[in-house]
């Protein structure tokens, strides 16, 4: 990487576009220089609505950049956060019947791996690829065993995959403004990879996420992006179903809960809530223990649709995994975070922690470090200085 020139990065979710600055320095580190935030007109739902609006936003907010530090870009990084993507695992194998396992075989694997994919999801375009895992007669193998004796090998791959019309309508935004797509990563992955490396032990667990109108889990294997998946509902169905049982206004629960009235609080019956939350026209006896119990039933079933009755997660079968939870919604966060660990460990017996939000500036930080050095289980990196035999094999494979 060039340490003279500054490199431009562009988030896109539903809810902003950022862009952020930065220069490699002598240690190939990034250093932010500048950040813009701006809502995101054009987006709804993880969907492109004006092509033409989106460009204009971008074209205006990278220009405002280039002006403060006298720089014109051509490319950029893009980062994306649940779009519409998907994940496909598929394994390939080779019996070696007491032989030794041989580059050649591997790469007949892979070669078959790479057809099936190709075949099968011909409407989508491969974003990364993760070697999930190598087993040897039974054994997970950390690295490649060739020439290794042994009678079975299986390789597994994981692939994420972007709608092809998706990727098409990326390209149009950005080439409109003159502007390159370098690289498209998935935020997701950004964000696990950051979870590893600032977590002890922690190579395996669940990341979920849960904003107001949305949910997304994410899986990753000793250290592999393995899994991940978004649900079209968030903790706003805590607030509709509060709302609807109690008959009140949503702005009177949110009054309440501003009190964060159920932070380790239990209510009995003859508790209920106070006349400020109301006008004199509306005011109505409903019990505190009420609010609380149709919150935790609906974080309740919450929890079961995105986890517990999940049957893509059931196909791991893994047992006292960790799971990360992060909580946008501050109101619901700070009243009913406990329920959320709660609900999301009982019926599975893992241990919930949860987490604040990603920083900004560390999440760029860390895609630029993955750009400069790659990942180690990603089979095709951005760039990766010393090209190992798997790498080799698959650039060959998959260019």
């Amino acid at each position: 990487m060039q340490t003279d020139t500054p490199s431009l990065f562009v988030e896109i979710n539903n809810k902003n576009y950022i862009f952020v600055v930065g220069k490699y320095n002598e240690n190939q580190k990034l250093e932010i220089l500048e950040k813009l935030i701006t809502p995101s007109e054009g987006v709804y739902k993880n969907k492109f609505t004006n092509i033409n609006d989106v460009s204009d936003i971008i074209k205006k907010n990278v220009e405002v950049i280039e002006k403060k530090i006298n720089f014109i870009f051509k490319d950029l990084i893009l980062i994306i956060d649940n779009f519409d993507y998907s994940c496909v695992n598929i394994s390939g194998f080779k019996k070696l019947d007491g032989s030794q396992l041989l580059k050649e075989n591997i790469s007949y694997i892979l070669n078959s791996l790479k057809l099936a994919i190709t075949e099968n999801e011909k409407q989508k375009t491969i974003l990364h690829i993760f070697n999930s895992k190598s087993v040897l007669d039974g054994t997970t193998v950390e690295n490649l065993p060739i020439g290794l004796f042994g009678d079975f090998y299986n390789h597994e791959l994981t692939f994420f995959l972007i709608r092809n019309n998706d990727l098409k309508n990326i390209k149009q935004i950005f080439n409109k403004i003159n502007l390159n797509v370098k690289k498209i990563f998935l935020k997701n992955f950004s964000e696990g990879v950051q979870l590893i490396n600032k977590e002890k032990n922690t190579e395996t667990f669940f990341k979920i996420k849960l904003s107001k109108d949305e949910s997304h889990i994410s899986f990753f294997e000793n250290s592999a992006f393995r899994y991940s998946e978004n649900f079209n509902f968030g903790t706003d169905i805590i607030f509709k179903d509060i709302v609807k049982v109690c008959s009140i206004d949503k702005e009177i629960i949110k009054n309440f809960l501003s009190d964060k009235f159920s932070k380790n609080k239990d209510f009995d019956d003859n508790e209920f809530l106070e006349e400020k939350y109301f006008t004199k026209q509306n005011y109505r006896k409903i019990r505190k223990k009420l609010i609380v119990d149709i919150a935790s039933a609906r974080i309740d079933e919450i929890a079961n649709i995105i986890f517990s009755s999940n049957t893509n997660i059931r196909t791991f079968k893994l047992e006292n995994v960790k799971i990360y939870l992060i909580i946008e919604d501050n109101l619901i966060f700070d009243n009913f975070k406990d329920y959320f660990k709660l609900y999301f460990s009982k019926k599975n017996k893992y241990v919930s922690h949860i987490i604040e939000d990603f920083d900004i500036n560390e999440l760029i930080i860390n895609t630029a470090n993955l750009i400069t050095h790659g990942w180690k289980k990603e089979a095709i990196p951005v760039t990766q200085i010393k090209n190992s035999l798997i790498t080799r094999i698959f650039k060959t494979l998959f260019g």
